[in-house]
């Protein structure tokens, strides 16, 4: 079983970007919580007045980045925070092949 890294890009809507933050921050402290969870990291962009948050995570294997999508956390995130986007997030799913 190889190790999921998963790397999204959320571009809030200037208005809500205090709103996603603190929404991303709970998930930050939930998903750390997960099983299958190694790492989730939030960071945040801001350049020509456009903020974007980038999310880096880690887990174990396939299955427990599916447990993270089917969480309640997320699901209820996804449900709160979806009108906030400017854009929908660019989600990239990698298998890490070799990593230091």
């Amino acid at each position: 079983m190889s190790v999921i890294a998963v790397h999204a890009i959320i571009t809030p809507k200037p208005e809500h970007v205090n709103d996603v933050q603190a929404e991303m921050l709970n998930m930050v402290r939930a998903s750390r919580q997960e099983e299958g969870n190694l790492r989730y990291d939030l960071l945040r962009e801001e350049k020509d007045g456009t903020v974007r948050f980038h999310v880096q995570e880690r887990y174990r294997d396939r299955e427990a980045t599916q447990a993270h999508r089917d969480s309640a956390h997320y699901q209820a995130y996804r449900a709160k925070a979806g009108d906030w986007f400017a854009s929908a997030p660019e989600v990239t799913v990698l298998e890490e092949i070799d990593v230091a």
